[in-house]
């Protein structure tokens, strides 16, 4: 799924007006995964509770709920008053880009509640071991949105902005309708049966009580997203720093997926000490891998051929590409303690640690940008490595406070 951010990043910097188009649709994608920040852990919740029937149709009217409200979200951020006080007056972007943006953001009024449905699904195939089902849903996403794109980039004279969204949002309809496909052997064994589960939670009161924490974590984590765009905003050099900040965020994206993914492992497998131990490699492999790429002329090859940026452009992205090598690494540690705390059913912890990352993070950029003037995009960088850093040390200082104090 990490491809996918790259894929179309590099797809949008070889369309007409690249700088301007690739700031609009960075920004777009921060607005819209704010919005869909709600239902990003449903497949954690979807894995660790649906354990038979009546919990399988509890926290299914629960999703639908929460899609109605993350689409509701959607619409109102589309309306243009809305929108044009919160790109213009609040984020500072230039009309163009601005009206671009709004667009591209219009155009994803349904992606939140199609990554919703099927991550609900995928919960459910995760927690049966399914987990190559999930890969080839990814397949049906990225050959979806290559085939939109192909056609929508050929055939008609769009801002690249718009198309790489609309290819999207095709791209997760179709795998949102695959994974309901995959998952419905499990879906009719589940609802044919008519054994409970022990502690298994039916009221929406209860499933509220151990989502809410998750929810209000991925809201705050989606929410960095937005935080950084303001600071490339308001630092120096800001319109090249809205243009590479989609490209360096996917190319790190791509080499930190595993860590995104391996909280749900983390869940599904218990999150023993050979998982952690394997989170460990993994993350560190991740970094590796990412400073084998920032570090050598292969940067470079990245983030021109691949990623279709311009000499200058690919330069202006090296530092905030090399600032944030740890991070795959960070990803791994953080998502393993998480699972850790969702097994344990105490969801508050993860959010706790989710406020001390936005408050390094916003410190983070208010030092780098504001005190020191530095580029948007290192200073956004810094403050992703900060916050993430912070967020890693809060979970283990309480994990060890907790194993002091049993």
């Amino acid at each position: 799924m990490a491809l996918e951010g790259p894929y179309i990043a590099a797809i949008v910097a070889r369309m007409p007006q690249a700088e301007y188009s690739l700031a609009a649709f960075g920004v777009a994608i921060s607005l819209a995964w704010l919005i869909e920040s709600p239902i990003m852990m449903l497949l954690s919740a979807s894995a660790a509770l649906v354990r038979d029937r009546a919990s399988y149709l509890a926290l299914r009217r629960f999703a639908n709920i929460l899609n109605a409200l993350v689409t509701a979200g959607m619409l109102i951020l589309a309306i243009p008053p809305v929108f044009d006080f919160l790109a213009e007056r609040l984020i500072g972007l230039p009309h163009e880009i601005a009206r671009i943006t709004h667009m591209s953001t219009t155009a994803m009024i349904c992606w939140p509640a199609a990554i919703g449905y099927r991550r609900f699904y995928q919960g459910i195939l995760v927690r049966h071991h399914l987990t190559r089902r999930v890969a080839y849903g990814t397949i049906v996403r990225l050959t979806t949105m290559s085939i939109t794109a192909a056609l929508l980039a050929f055939a008609f004279h769009l801002p690249g902005a718009l198309v790489g969204a609309l290819a999207l949002v095709s791209g997760v309809v179709f795998e949102a309708i695959a994974s309901r496909f995959m998952a419905r052997h499990i879906v009719r064994s589940i609802l044919a049966s008519d054994e409970v589960a022990e502690g298994t939670l039916l009221r929406q009161r209860e499933i509220a009580r151990f989502y809410f924490p998750l929810a209000l974590t991925s809201m705050l984590a989606m929410a960095l997203g937005p935080l950084v765009t303001f600071g490339l905003g308001r630092g120096r050099a800001p319109i090249e720093s809205l243009a590479v900040w989609p490209v360096v965020n996917s190319m790190i994206f791509l080499f930190r997926s595993g860590g995104v993914a391996f909280q749900d492992v983390g869940v599904a497998l218990d999150s023993d000490r050979e998982v952690r131990r394997a989170a460990l490699l993994l993350g560190t492999l991740a970094s590796v891998s990412l400073a084998l790429v920032a570090l050598t002329p292969l940067e470079m090859i990245w983030l021109q051929r691949l990623s279709g940026l311009t000499r200058e452009l690919a330069s202006f992205a090296a530092w905030p590409v090399r600032l944030l090598i740890l991070y795959p690494f960070l990803e791994y540690v953080v998502s393993i303690q998480r699972a850790r705390w969702i097994l344990d059913h105490r969801t508050g912890a993860i959010t706790m640690s989710t406020v001390v990352e936005a408050a390094l993070l916003a410190l983070t950029l208010f030092v780098t940008v504001g005190a020191f003037d530095m580029t948007g995009a290192a200073g956004g960088a810094l403050a992703l490595l900060a916050g993430r850093i912070g967020a890693n040390a809060y979970l283990y200082t309480l994990s060890q406070w907790r194993r002091r104090s049993r």
